[in-house]
């Protein structure tokens, strides 16, 4: 079953880039920056759909990165 982005629980920088209609690189300078929650698995950075949806949430809401 081939499941949307945003139906995963963990994301790639990626899928996370996609989402959010940014480029790859802008994405990735953010989660290293720790202003997008990630962690890291092995050398790759993961997003949780939870901690990114929250995220969206804050910023709706007046909060800056």
């Amino acid at each position: 079953m081939n499941k949307s982005v945003i139906e995963k629980e963990v994301l790639t920088v990626s899928q996370v880039a996609d989402y959010l209609q940014l480029s790859e690189m802008t994405t990735y300078k953010l989660v290293q920056e720790g202003k997008i929650p990630a962690f890291k698995i092995g050398r790759s950075w993961r997003v949780k759909k939870d901690d990114l949806e929250e995220l969206i949430e804050r910023l709706k809401k007046g909060e800056s990165l």
